[in-house]
């Protein structure tokens, strides 16, 4: 089957879709994005990803597109000419076309891209074994709270995992706190039981599957705080795991080759993943 896509107005081949060569995302990286899961022909969190694009488009001082509506439809409507039922859906909106030059164009439309593919949901064994992470040092621009598709530093630091065999890398700032992973939040668990993740400012993304965990947390009445950690804390944490849309929730069972704890999932790890799937399932 043909896969379709959504391109500035038009339904299209993958193959034929195309955006203009001076598309200001592809020659500044000025645009943004956002990636929704899709699980039984249901997205999940639809409302807070696209609360997030408003801001993000807000922040680049980018227009909408289109009315969430009818941007609502034209997600569905991508889903359904390309049959998924379980998958992703990816939207992108750059500031649109123009003749290159650094200060925003006098006039230009907004170019929104959808695409949506079916995928599998993660390994039901990375759940079940725990994953791995390596620290390195964060190089990335100071307002990652902006879902901008300006992503090098992300996919340098990815592809530094993948070569060290890890499934992802827990980026570090200058003061030697974790920030998050090239595509996930960063989260322990202390030996009192409290669940530490980063604040949400501006050196982190506030990720929507994040924020459904913080409200199973408040929920469940576990302790909690949104405050720095270091590398050296999340090596002696009593757990550890990571949040995103295409990942879940995954336990972080070694950081930097070392073992967290007992080298196995934690309880309240597994409590968590297993409640954000009923979430995402419901």
């Amino acid at each position: 089957m043909s896969r379709i896509a959504y391109v500035a107005g038009q339904y299209l081949p993958h193959r034929q879709a195309a955006v203009h060569v001076e598309d200001r995302g592809y020659q500044f990286a000025d645009g943004v994005y956002e990636v929704i899961a899709l699980v039984g022909g249901q997205l999940i969190d639809e409302a807070p990803h696209l609360a997030r694009l408003h801001r993000s488009l807000a922040e680049l001082r980018i227009p909408l597109p289109m009315e969430d509506a009818a941007l609502r439809l034209v997600l569905r409507e991508v889903i359904r000419r390309n049959r998924v039922e379980t998958g992703i859906v990816y939207l992108q909106v750059t500031r649109g076309a123009a003749p290159r030059d650094h200060a925003f164009p006098k006039a230009t439309k907004p170019v929104l891209v959808v695409t949506a593919r079916r995928s599998r949901p993660p390994n039901p064994r990375l759940g079940q074994e725990g994953i791995a992470v390596i620290t390195i040092p964060d190089i990335r621009w100071q307002r990652c709270d902006i879902k901008s598709i300006s992503l090098v530093p992300n996919v340098l630091g990815k592809q530094q995992a993948r070569e060290a065999g890890a499934y992802e890398a827990w980026q570090v700032d200058r003061e030697g706190d974790v920030t998050e992973g090239t595509s996930t939040n960063a989260w322990i668990v202390t030996d009192d039981g409290t669940v530490v993740t980063r604040a949400a400012d501006t050196a982190i993304l506030n990720g929507v599957t994040r924020r459904a965990v913080l409200e199973i947390i408040d929920r469940e009445g576990y302790r909690f705080a949104e405050r720095p950690f270091g590398v050296a804390e999340a090596r002696a944490a009593r757990e550890a795991f990571l949040t995103s849309t295409t990942a879940e929730l995954l336990p972080v069972v070694r950081i930097d080759g070392e073992p967290v704890a007992d080298g196995k999932p934690g309880p309240l790890s597994r409590k968590l993943r297993d409640a954000y799937l009923l979430h995402a399932a419901a």
